[in-house]
């Protein structure tokens, strides 16, 4: 058995790994691509600046009827700042319509600000903020005159700034975030799945060693003390003295109820951990339900039980150890909660290709407000001005764990 379950274990541990490793490996490779889609884009958006700055270059010196420098004047300074070296005259009027034209046909449709070097000043002036949308730019917080930082060796050059630029990798990005979100909170919801099953592993083994703890420190020294009162019943001494032998018989009769509760709680408790497992097999139903009414009968003296099967062998396949004990439960909680002289109907009748089992008795009935808890384990109906009634509120619960 031990052997058996550290393979279960192993089972377990491998397909969790497994899990594990491939959900790390999607997410490992969605990242990968969101890194090559950030890559592509950043290209992409850099080529689009650097032809619409080329273009603007070319221009002026077609204004100005000159030749373009050898060298490339544009320098990428970082992904959101260009630095131009036109090394040529030219007008910042100029300047900004080309850098609109030339921005619009490329489709860049990003704000961005210019500052352009001056000579006499040997400063940087601030030229614009263009807002791609149209709309007029009047949040003076957006714009930043000190952005600009003058550049030595140059004379003739003008710089762009993109104040959005990150954003607009974040928006053109987006499905991708949006995957990869929902891949780390799927490894969450996994890790947080396999957490719990571990602790209910825990559990479940918890209670399977209290079970057999609990079988076996009580049900031994309970056995023992039913052994020893039912030899002592026969003794002489005992027998012949009224006194003791009524004690004695109040020992075995309470032994007896203790050993039916404890064997209650185990049968709940195996169904519950999951170990207890039905064992089919076909038996008469009739005859177990007779079972039923003469156990019953021989407990509560003052209740009858009417038994109906219509004098057939109806055969189930089913466990006959559950099924007697699911229909003993609801007897003689009807028994328990009934009237003084409570009476039981208890009915077999064919139902298409099945059999239907009815119980129905005389009994004052489950108040309206106790009908949805009567099936959670431990509850029990509060009575008023009637006899207390012994058990722990397990047996309609196990009744339905069964069933």
């Amino acid at each position: 058995m031990k052997d058996l379950h550290t393979l279960k274990f192993n089972k377990l541990n491998i397909i969790v790994f497994i899990g594990l490793v491939a959900i790390v490996g999607v997410i490992t490779m969605q990242l990968l691509m969101l890194r090559e889609a950030y890559n592509f884009e950043r290209r992409e958006m850099g080529d689009k600046i650097h032809f619409a700055l080329q273009d603007v270059v070319t221009k002026i010196y077609a204004d100005n009827t000159t030749e373009p420098p050898t060298e490339p004047p544009i320098k990428r300074v970082a992904d959101d700042y260009y630095v131009v070296n036109v090394n040529d005259q030219f007008e910042a009027e100029v300047l900004s319509y080309y850098l609109k034209n030339e921005f619009l046909k490329v489709k860049l449709d990003m704000d961005y600000e210019y500052a352009v070097y001056d000579c006499s000043g040997d400063e940087m002036v601030y030229g614009e903020y263009i807002n791609m949308d149209g709309k007029e730019v009047t949040n003076e917080s957006l714009k930043c005159v000190n952005c600009f930082p003058k550049r030595p060796g140059l004379v003739y050059y003008f710089a762009v700034r993109f104040p959005k630029m990150s954003h607009s990798y974040l928006s053109t990005l987006g499905l991708y975030w949006v995957y990869t979100a929902v891949l780390f909170l799927v490894l969450v919801i996994y890790v947080y799945s396999v957490i719990l099953l571990l602790k209910q592993k825990k559990y479940t083994e918890l209670q399977k060693d209290f079970i057999n703890n609990m079988t076996h420190e009580f049900k031994t020294p309970l056995s023992s003390i039913l052994i020893a009162s039912n030899y002592a019943a026969k003794q002489h001494e005992i027998h012949d003295n009224p006194k003791l032998n009524r004690y004695l018989k109040i020992i075995i009769e309470q032994s007896n109820k203790l050993n039916q509760h404890i064997e209650r709680i185990l049968s709940v408790a195996k169904t519950e951990s999951g170990f207890g497992k039905l064992e089919k097999q076909s038996f008469c139903l009739p005859d177990t339900l007779e079972i039923v009414k003469e156990n019953a009968l021989a407990k509560f003296e003052n209740a009858r039980i009417n038994l109906a099967t219509g004098g057939s062998k109806q055969c189930v396949i089913a466990d006959e150890f559950h099924t007697y004990n699911i229909v003993y439960n609801i007897v003689e909680n009807a028994i328990k909660y009934g009237t003084e002289n409570p009476v039981i109907d208890i009915r077999l009748l064919p139902q298409n290709k099945g059999l239907l089992l009815q119980v129905s008795d005389n009994g004052p009935g489950i108040p309206q407000e106790h009908l949805d808890f009567v099936f959670d384990r431990f509850y029990r109906i509060p009575r008023e001005n009637t006899k207390e009634v012994d058990g722990f509120g397990l047996c309609i619960f196990y009744v339905k764990k069964i069933c």
